[in-house]
This record gives structure tokens, sequence and C-alpha cells, in this order.
């Protein structure tokens, strides 16, 4: 009998060390890991943030891991529930956009969740860690071969936290797959959140987070669950994705560095947003209109951003469902030339301006055979004055082939820091990124973690 793909993601996770990941790929999880850390950080003072903390007080007394942005001390399951809450809840975190996943947002907050409760796990350690763990969660999600029914970013970054965590911990690959097993037995998360915009949806990821922490927990007192859980009769891609191929994706571990394929986001909003905003934002700077010459926007996307970002705009919207509106954060950024955390209140939704753009901006599907892809973006901007500009966006900002420079990416961290509700301060925000520039010579991960 064949053995199941997750023996195979667990030797891959148990094998390799630092010294087998390329420089890219080391390169690119400290990008990351500083993202990740500067967008929990500004996620403290996000919505519901502050609520979500003081429910997760009453799950459980310990100090074994702190809220990043706030100091305040936790058992480690909660504190992951917590700061992946935190990294996912403006729309603000990174995205490895085949696998339709924030794959940083659970493998992070669980490592470090981890890594704070053991104490003195070096910062070398914290990058294999991160490393695997999203070489796990965006495999899993590149192998789907249908468009999403379970919400994938927590669903994945589940089993990326558990192997993060599980590296910390020196897992054996019997361990790890026991953790695995585990892990699956709580996956959770629905698209029905996405669908309507609700709060829930950075709550899946918070939960999955927890999950992951609890599975490595029970691992390590010795349960063990069911061994064919990515392709048996009801494991992951018969269950939770509509048929997949892990087989493949397992084949291609520590020959494809997923880490390396991860996006940056450079807008607060859903990232299926993104592309029409590097387009039309890309255009309104090299032709010099203002938002009000705008006769109306024409967009063609792919299923995947219809299905994502496809929402009628309102002026009594909720946050989450603003942040998932394409037409909204569109009108937004022709308005103001950028897409910022201001734009998401009350009043934003009802500027009289700002609805009529978004209400007059026309969305097409055109289906271009791949159920999760995100590009290309057909834009065309027909002016008052009878004028029509068009674009193709294939390569979305941010994305690998379109990266942000490392002064944008730092930007976007020192900005993200500053917001947060701890009163951060520009030397901490300075000795972070050099710590995490770094990382290889930090002796213990904990002092990564900002307490006001």
């Amino acid at each position: 009998m064949t053995k199941d793909p997750i023996f195979a993601f667990a030797d891959h996770v148990v094998s390799t060390s630092l010294d087998d990941m390329p420089d890219e790929a080391i390169k690119a999880a400290k990008t990351f890991i500083l993202d990740t850390l500067g967008v929990g950080i500004s996620g403290a003072g996000g919505p519901m943030a502050a609520e979500l903390v003081a429910a997760a007080s009453k799950m459980g007394t310990g100090s074994d891991a702190t809220i990043w942005g706030t100091g305040q001390k936790m058992p480690a399951g909660n504190a992951a529930l917590c700061n992946s809450y935190q990294a996912h809840c403006q729309e603000f975190d990174c995205v490895h956009e085949g696998a339709v996943a924030h794959v940083m947002t659970i493998v992070l907050p669980v490592a470090l969740a981890v890594s704070e409760r053991v104490g003195g796990v070096s910062g070398k350690r914290l990058l294999e860690a991160a490393v695997l763990g999203v070489d796990v969660a965006a495999a899993l999600g590149s192998a789907a071969q249908s468009g999403l029914r379970f919400f994938r970013p927590a669903t994945v970054g589940a089993f990326g936290g558990v192997a993060a965590a599980g590296k910390i911990l020196g897992f054996t690959q019997a361990q790890m797959v026991e953790a695995f097993s585990l892990a699956y037995g709580q996956v959770s998360g629905t698209m029905q959140a996405h669908t309507e915009g609700s709060g829930l949806l950075a709550m899946q990821v918070g939960f999955n987070a927890r999950n992951a922490v609890a599975a490595i927990d029970l691992a390590e007192a010795g349960f063990t669950g069911p061994h064919g859980i990515l392709s048996g009769d009801f494991g992951y891609f018969n269950l939770i994705e509509d048929g997949g191929d892990p087989a493949t994706a397992a084949a291609e571990l520590g020959q494809r560095w997923m880490i390396k394929e991860v996006a940056h986001k450079p807008f607060p909003s859903g990232r299926a947003t993104h592309g029409i905003l590097d387009g039309c934002l890309s255009l309104q700077r090299e032709h010099g209109f203002n938002a009000d010459e705008i006769a109306g926007i024409d967009l063609t996307v792919p299923p995947l951003i219809k299905h994502l970002v496809g929402r009628p705009p309102k002026t009594d919207m909720g946050i989450n469902y603003a942040r998932l509106c394409a037409r909204y954060v569109l009108a937004c950024a022709m308005y103001g030339g950028d897409v910022l955390m201001t734009d998401f209140s009350p009043a934003a939704y009802q500027r009289a301006d700002r609805q009529k753009l978004a209400t007059s901006t026309k969305m097409t599907v055109l289906d271009a055979g791949d159920p999760n892809a995100l590009a290309p973006i057909g834009i065309e901007i027909d002016l008052r004055d009878g004028s029509k500009l068009q674009r193709v966006v294939e390569d979305v900002y941010g994305s690998p082939e379109n990266p942000m420079s490392e002064a944008a990416h730092l930007a976007k961290f020192r900005k993200n820091c500053s917001d947060g509700p701890g009163e951060m301060s520009a030397e901490q925000i300075e000795s972070l990124i050099e710590m995490v520039n770094q990382i290889e010579d930090l002796p213990d991960v904990g002092r990564l973690i900002f307490t006001p």
C-alpha cells in the first residue's frame, strides 16, 4: 500500500536544515518574518483585536507567550490565536498567490508562541521553521485543483503551523506525522465568512493557529491519529478540497522553495483587489487624470477575482466587507492615490464621490482556465473627455515578478509599527529591523517580541 504523501511532508520538515536552503529563500524568509511582525503589531489596534484578547483571557491562564503590540501574556495556543488574528484582520498580510493562502499568518505566530514557551530558541531555528512551515502550507494550497470550498489560508495554515512548531521542538518524522494528523482533525474555516464579509474570516486563521499548537502538544504527549490524511477517502483532498495532487507537491519539496514565491501586500485590502488597484493607479500616474474626470471603469477579471472581491459597494458596509469590495477600494485609490486604513470607516463609505465611482465600475468575468488564478486583469478607464485608457495586468505589484522595493517594504513595516497601539519608538522599530536582518545570530527569538 502506497504511503500517504503526508509522510514525505513530515520527512522534508524533519530532515531539512538551514544549510539546505538557498540564499534567496533565506532572504525572502527574513522579509516576510519582518512584514508579518509589522502587520501583527498594527493589527493589535485592528477591528475587534482588543475584544479578542479579552475573550481569550477567559480561555485559560498562563504566561507562555506574548500578544504582539500589547505585551499581554497568555498560554501559547491563545497567544497564537490572537497574533494570527491580528496579522490577518486588516488584510495586510503576505500571500502565496498560487496557493491562494496567507502562508505566514499562522506559521509565524505559532512558531514564535512555541519558541517563547520553550525559551532560548535561536534565530537560525526560527528561520528553518518559517521556511519549512511556508513550504508545507503553500505546497498543499498549490496542489489543490479546484476553487475554494473551505477557507484555504486557515486550512493549509494549520499544517504549516504544525510544521514550524514541530521543527522548533525537534520532532521526529513519526511525531510530525501524528501532529499533522491531529491538526487535520481540527481543521476548520468556511468560505461563507468571506462571502458575507464577516469578522469570522480572520478568526478562522486564529482558530487554526491555536489548533496547531494543540496538535503539537498532543503529539508530544503520545496521541495518534489516522495516516491517510491527504489522499484517503476522507482525507484533505477528498473532503476539504475537491481534488488535488499532493504527491506531486511532495515530490517538489526541497526543489521548489515556496517562500520565494510569496507576495507582499502593498494595500490593506484583499489581495484579489491588488491587480485592479495596481493597473488603475499606474494609468492615473502615467496620464495625470483625477478621479472626477472618470466617466466609468470596465474590469475584466478571472472568476476567482469576481468570487472574492466582486461584491457590490454599500454605504453601510462592515469593515471586513469593505476591504474585500474591489469597486469601493478602487474608488478610494482613485481619489486618494492609495488605500489607507482610514478608508475603512462609516464616514468614508458614505462619501458620495466614492460611491458614485464605485457603482459606475463594471466587472466582467473571463475564464482563464485556472480556478485559482488572480490574473490577468483587463482595465479600461473611460474619461469624460471621451478618451479611453487601457491596461492588462499580468504580474501584480507585490508579487515576486513585480516586487515591492526594499525601501517600500521597510516603509510599510515602519508605518505598521508606528500605527500599532503600543507606541513603538523609532529606535525600537529600527532595532527590530536589524535583529531580523541578522536573525541567524540571534540567540533567543523572544527578543523579537515588542513589549510596550
